[in-house]
């Protein structure tokens, strides 16, 4: 076979350290074309960013090149030095990401359905909060791993 080809589809989320409110309305648009950009470059395109004050949710295809630990750095990086220069600090404190993240496999017959969830971010939050959200994404998706003692910090 001369040609490589992967259809990987991943859901990746993450907070904003102790889920503080950085993430206001007037910038998020402009963060998330800038994660675009990133991933773009990474040759991994966004289908869908969106965000709440406290957490992002992107749903983008994984390059054959890359893993998804290297795509989640490069994201994360620099968004978090795109963020210190928009944002002032809340509560004494510096912009920063949580440290870890949670991606989720999408199957191709589920994205859409994926991307319609994401785009209803605020309508989910009315009703539960980020960490009843990823609880539920945890058990639903039987991730042994979850240690709630490390993942909220």
């Amino acid at each position: 076979m001369g040609q490589s080809l992967c259809q990987f589809y991943v859901h990746l989320t993450f907070s904003t350290k102790y889920r503080l409110p950085f993430i206001q309305r007037e910038i998020k648009e402009e963060l998330h074309s800038y994660m675009a950009g990133t991933l773009k470059r990474l040759q991994s395109p966004a289908l869908i960013i969106n965000s709440m004050p406290d957490h992002i949710h992107i749903l983008f295809r994984l390059s054959k090149t890359m893993t998804i630990a290297n795509v989640t750095e490069e994201v994360k990086k620099g968004s978090s030095k795109w963020m210190k220069k928009k944002v002032d600090a809340i509560n004494g404190l510096r912009f920063t990401w949580q440290i870890g993240y949670a991606a989720f496999s999408v199957s191709p017959s589920k994205v859409d359905s994926v991307i319609n969830y994401i785009k209803h971010q605020e309508k989910h939050h009315q009703t539960m909060s980020y960490r009843e959200e990823m609880e539920g994404f945890m058990k639903k998706s039987d991730v042994a791993e979850y240690n709630p003692d490390y993942f909220w910090k």
